[in-house]
Parts: structure tokens; sequence; C-alpha cells
């Protein structure tokens, strides 16, 4: 199973930028904490013991047990943005299943993190559930830009965009909640198989 500590060793520069190293480690303790106890039910011992240090060390980097929350879910969301987004040109049908592909197997093979940077929004204090909302329009308008470039090249038939969108966000964000790598799936092939099923979602044959 892949741990939260090299889930973590495995994202983009965004993640590599939280200095000094002293409070990257204590992320990656929280993360690993919240994704087995739950936010409410892990303590700031709880993190500081994960991460084999002081419980004060958790007050050196982080003001609360909710910064540690959202500096977890601002880099979730800013790396599975970077993930989705980071396609090749092309046509609307071949752009679309490359990014569902990317972004469904990034649930896949970082669910541990994913889980805590998607359900546990509501732990947020309202000013940073406004940072972390801004990057979900973000996401959520990449792949609307995406559907409706389909539309229009004629590639896809929606009737309604709106609620194509939700539906494959939805779809690949889920997998994060019942992603397991025992059950016989690998993150890439949920890629494959998810980039299909979007591509049938929206009218369209595979590229």
């Amino acid at each position: 199973m892949t741990s939260t500590r090299g889930e973590f060793a495995l994202l983009d520069e965004t993640w590599a930028s939280v200095t000094p190293p002293a409070a990257r480690r204590m992320l990656i303790a929280a993360a690993a904490a919240f994704s087995v106890r739950g936010y409410h039910a892990t303590t700031t011992r709880d993190i500081a013991a994960q991460a084999g240090m002081s419980p004060a060390a958790v007050y050196i980097h982080y003001r609360s047990k909710e910064e540690l929350l959202f500096q977890i879910s601002r880099v979730g969301h800013t790396t599975s943005l970077s993930v989705l987004t980071r396609v090749p040109d092309g046509p609307p049908t071949t752009r679309l299943a490359a990014a569902v592909r990317a972004f469904a197997s990034w649930h896949a093979e970082f669910h541990t993190t994913a889980r805590v940077v998607q359900y546990e929004l509501s732990a947020l204090t309202p000013e940073h559930l406004a940072e972390v909302a801004e990057l979900r329009r973000r996401i959520e308008a990449a792949v609307r830009d995406m559907v409706e470039a389909g539309v229009r090249a004629g590639e896809f038939d929606v009737p309604d965009v709106r609620g194509a969108v939700l539906a494959v966000l939805s779809l690949c964000i889920d997998v994060a909640r019942w992603f397991k790598p025992d059950r016989g799936r690998t993150p890439e092939e949920i890629g494959d198989l998810y980039a299909d099923l979007v591509l049938r979602m929206v009218g369209a044959s595979a590229p």
C-alpha cells in the first residue's frame, strides 16, 4: 500500500516548496493521522507522535491543527489542478480523455492524501475555505472548458454541460474514497477505465 509519506514524496514542486523539512514532515504526519482518525478525532499530540516530534513542535511551524489541514488541502488542490490541466494540445476528445485519465489515476495513487483533501473541507475556517473553493472553481472551469470545446467542435453530444462536468468531477474524486491497492486495479488502469467511461458519458468515441 502506498504510504502517506510516499505519496507526498511523489507530489510535484508545490509540495517540495514547503520548508523547512520539519514543517513538511509535520504535514505528512498530519495527513496520515487525519486519514486514519478523521480531522476532529485527531489531536496535535497524535500528529506530533506520528512525526516523531514533541507536541510543542507543531506550534513552531503551524498556528493550529486547522492550519495543518488547510496547507494539506491547498497543496492537494493545487497539485490535482496541475495534473488535470497538464495535458497536450489536441482535439477535445483526446484532451478530455487525457485529463480524466490523469485526474482519476492521481486520486487512486494518492488516495490517502486525496481523502483528506476532498472530504475534510468542512473543518476549514471561512477564510481558508474560500481560498480552497477558488481552487475548486478553477478545477471545475478546466473541465467545463474541455467539454464545451468538444461540443463546439461537434465531438461531444452533451445537452447539459454543467451536469456533465459535475458528473465527471464526482466520478474521479470519489476514487479516493473507495480505492484500495489490493482490489486488483492499478491507478493507471483506473485512469484508463474512467477516461473511457467519461467519453461514453459525453457521447464521444475513444480517441
